[in-house]
């Protein structure tokens, strides 16, 4: 039995070339210390995608230098003052979210894509995510970014050596879900991506050094 494994990790859509360097030009004028991370909205048939989702976000922030306001307690807040979905909790007005928490800016996020699928030789394990994050002060859109993770496993055997390898994917993929690990991977790799990526923070120890750098490209 063999089992081929890949990650892709993008920041457009599946067939386009290299884009170009993310503008980071709003962000630099509205560099943020503190960021909101709202409860992600799910375009997904799974509908625990958000909560793990979520639980995978908030550590790849703080490494690259922010403060992150404390996930559950900013998605009970919302619930108990009339926000009960993470549509609901995008709607609120940026002035409000100020108000409220004091944050500089917010994280919005869409799961677009979550879960496993089957054939007859093969499975795949997919996340697909959208990223915006906005200043809450201004309104001015900071940053965008899509991060993709997939697993594919399969079998480059013999007929019976590739079902009974899809048969045991999928008995493993229904004890274990790989989705959450997936999820980690396409978050920490699109907040660091070299050229597209989140900026570091004021609380990294480089964050002199690439904002010299950035306001440097950016001239």
């Amino acid at each position: 039995m063999r089992t081929f494994a890949w990650w892709i990790l993008a920041m457009c859509s599946a067939g386009c070339g290299s884009p170009p360097p993310h503008d980071y030009r709003a962000y630099l004028a509205h560099m943020p210390r503190s960021i909101l991370v709202l409860p992600p909205v799910n375009d997904s048939l799974e509908p625990q995608a958000p909560n793990a989702f979520l639980a995978s976000v908030t550590r790849p922030l703080a490494e690259r230098g922010y403060y992150v306001f404390p996930v559950a307690v900013v998605e009970a807040y919302m619930r108990q003052n009339g926000r009960p979905t993470p549509a609901d909790m995008h709607a609120v007005a940026p002035s409000k979210l100020v108000e409220v928490f004091g944050a500089d800016a917010a994280l919005y996020i869409h799961i677009k894509d979550w879960g496993t699928s089957y054939a007859v030789l093969n499975s795949a394990s997919r996340v697909v995510i959208d990223c915006r994050l906005v200043d809450l002060r201004s309104e001015a859109l900071l940053w965008t970014g899509s991060g993709m993770a997939v697993e594919n496993s399969g079998n480059g055997g013999s007929l019976v050596g590739a079902l009974a390898s899809a048969l045991v994917n999928q008995v493993a993929a229904s004890v274990h879900d790989p989705c959450p690990a997936l999820a980690r991977r396409a978050s920490s790799s699109l907040f660091a991506h070299p050229r597209h990526g989140l900026l570091l923070g004021w609380r990294h120890p480089d964050f002199e050094r690439d904002q010299v750098a950035h306001r440097a490209a950016a001239q």
